[in-house]
C-alpha cells in the first residue's frame, strides 16, 4: 500500500507539471451539486444539507465528474483548464470500480478531439515512463475497430449479425437494444484483444453514444468522441464538445425518459450548463480515469491495489 500511495504522489506530481509546462490551469469546483447526472449507466449518491433553507436546495448530488462546473468555467472564460479530483459513483464496486475515485478532467479552447487524442496520449506515455515502459500506438475508428475484430460493421449490421460472434456466451436477450449489443460486442469481443502493451484509441463513435459530444452530419452521422486504452483497460472518454443547449436539454431529458421507463431515480438536469454553454468557446475535453492509469502502472487488474483503502475498508 505505501508503495502504491508514493507512486501515486509521483503520478500527480507529472500530471501537475505537464499541465504547467502548457499553461492550462489547475481549478477546484464543487463536489456537492443541485444538479446531478443524467446518464442511465450511472447512478449518483445524494445526501441533504441541513443549514438554513436560504441556502439553496437541501438535496445535493455528488459530482460524478467535473464536467459540468468546469464547462461554466469555460464560458465565463478561464482558458485552458484541468481538475484533479475526487469523483463519487453509486453501485460500482469491484476488481476496476471503487464507489469512489479519482479522476483527471482538462479542456482545450479551439481544439478537436484529434488534436486532444494526440495529448492524451503524450500524457499516458509520460506516465509510463516513470516504470520504465512505453506502449506501441494505435488509432482507428469505431467501424474499423468491428469489422477488424469480429467481421460486422457496427452502423449497417442486423441485431442478428451483431448477435452472432456473443453465441457463445449466455446473456438474456431480452431488452437488449442495438447499442447494448454493440456494449457487448466491444467488452467480451474486442476489448479482450487489446495488445497488453498497447495504447488504442477508437474515434467516430455512433451518434446514438454521443453523450455530450458534438455529432457530426453523414451517413451515417457519427460522434466526434473517442476512448482510449491502455492494454484492455478503458482509461480516457473525450469528446469535441457540445455547445448547443437545445440539443444538450433534448438529450438530457431523453436520459430521463430512458430512466422513467427503467424506474430509476431523476437527478435534476443542470440548468446552470444549459445557461453557460452558448458562451462556451468551441473547444475539445477528455476524462481520464487516475487510479485505472495507476493500475496499468503497477500491472494489477484490482483497483484495492492502488488504493489507500479501498470501499470495503474505507
Amino acid at each position: 500500500m505505501i508503495q502504491a500511495l508514493r507512486q501515486r504522489a509521483r503520478l500527480n506530481a507529472l500530471i501537475r507539471d505537464f499541465f504547467a509546462r502548457r499553461d492550462v490551469l489547475e481549478v477546484e469546483t464543487p463536489i456537492l451539486s443541485e444538479a446531478g447526472n443524467t446518464e442511465p449507466n450511472i447512478d449518483s449518491f445524494q445526501t441533504r444539507f441541513s443549514g438554513h433553507v436560504d441556502a439553496g436546495s437541501p438535496v445535493r448530488w455528488l459530482r460524478t465528474s467535473p464536467e459540468y462546473p468546469l464547462k461554466r468555467l469555460l464560458a465565463a472564460g478561464v482558458g485552458d483548464c484541468y481538475e484533479l479530483g475526487r469523483v463519487f459513483r453509486n453501485g460500482e464496486a469491484g476488481g476496476r470500480h471503487n464507489p469512489e475515485f479519482t479522476m483527471l478532467e482538462w479542456y482545450r479552447v479551439g481544439w478537436d478531439h484529434h488534436r486532444l487524442i494526440d495529448e492524451t496520449v503524450a500524457l499516458v506515455r509520460a506516465a509510463l515512463a516513470l516504470v520504465g515502459r512505453g506502449a506501441e500506438l494505435r488509432v482507428t475508428t469505431f467501424r474499423e475497430l468491428f469489422v477488424d475484430g469480429v467481421g460486422v460493421d457496427p452502423f449497417t449490421a442486423s441485431q442478428a449479425q451483431l448477435r452472432a460472434p456473443l453465441a457463445d456466451i449466455a446473456l438474456d436477450p431480452d431488452g437488449l437494444t442495438r447499442d447494448d449489443w454493440l456494449d457487448l460486442l466491444m467488452t467480451h469481443c474486442i476489448q479482450p484483444a487489446f495488445p497488453a502493451e498497447g495504447i488504442t484509441v477508437v474515434h467516430d463513435w455512433p451518434a446514438t453514444q454521443a453523450a455530450l459530444a458534438k455529432i457530426r452530419p453523414g451517413s451515417p452521422p457519427l460522434a466526434e468522441r473517442f476512448e482510449l486504452y491502455l492494454g484492455n483497460i478503458e482509461l480516457a472518454n473525450g469528446y469535441h464538445e457540445l455547445t448547443d443547449p437545445l440539443e444538450q436539454r433534448a438529450r438530457f431529458e431523453r436520459d430521463h425518459a430512458v430512466r422513467h421507463a427503467r424506474g430509476s431515480v431523476l437527478p435534476p438536469i443542470d440548468e446552470c450548463l444549459l445557461q453557460a454553454l452558448p458562451q462556451m468557446p468551441p473547444c475539445a475535453g477528455v476524462a481520464v480515469g487516475v487510479d485505472r492509469l495507476l493500475m496499468a502502472l503497477a500491472s494489477t487488474a484490482r483497483i484495492d491495489e492502488v488504493l489507500a483503502f479501498d470501499f470495503a475498508n474505507a
